[in-house]
């Protein structure tokens, strides 16, 4: 089922650059995309899957950077550790799911696992550190972290990478290094 509905709804009453509604927006687009892998032809299933994996992988390395620090000062270092284990559990999945056969019966099969797992840690940062977020952060403290949100996004890699995965000091050490490198793996299969 279908969930990006309510968080576009819930984003409309937000301001554009507020953390809370940029990452409800990019979790509504992961719900979409996470459909838009299983519908349709096997071209458009496979860019899905190529622009769900690089959405993926700046929204859990930006998250690690701007926002759980933030959370594990105001919600707590349980909270802001277990957010931090479960995305590095998913980095390590995508990038096995990047290995296999694009619409092989394993990589379906992973896809669905994965899917499920992406959308429980989703519910849990949308429940827990959301709402923290709103109650202990000033709208401008909010506004600010959006921008600074969206500027490492920018920056980011655009693949897994378990090895910095879960720990935003590796993501604030080796991020720049390994999203240059994205980048250029990127921009050479594109050509």
């Amino acid at each position: 089922m279908n969930q990006a509905g309510p968080n576009r709804d819930e984003t409309a009453q937000l301001p554009p650059d507020d953390v809370v509604e940029v990452l409800l927006r990019q979790h509504a687009r992961i719900r979409e995309l996470f459909d838009a892998v299983r519908d349709g032809t096997v071209d458009g299933r496979r860019a899905s899957f190529l622009e769900l994996r690089a959405l993926l992988a700046v929204h859990e390395t930006a998250e690690e950077m701007i926002v759980r620090p933030t959370v594990k000062h105001i919600g707590g270092e349980e909270e802001a550790a277990a957010r931090n284990r479960e995305e590095k559990e998913a980095s390590t999945v995508l990038a096995r799911l990047e290995k296999l056969e694009f619409g092989s019966e394993q990589f379906t099969s992973a896809l669905a696992g994965f899917e499920q797992s992406v959308k429980e840690h989703a519910a849990r940062e949308e429940r827990e550190e959301f709402s923290s977020l709103r109650r202990l952060c000033t709208p401008e403290e909010l506004r600010r972290m959006g921008r600074r949100l969206l500027a490492v996004e920018r920056a980011a890699p655009t693949h897994p990478h378990p090895a910095t995965a879960g720990s935003p000091a590796a993501q604030w050490t080796l991020g720049p290094f390994a999203a240059l490198l994205d980048r250029v793996r990127d921009a050479i299969r594109a050509s």
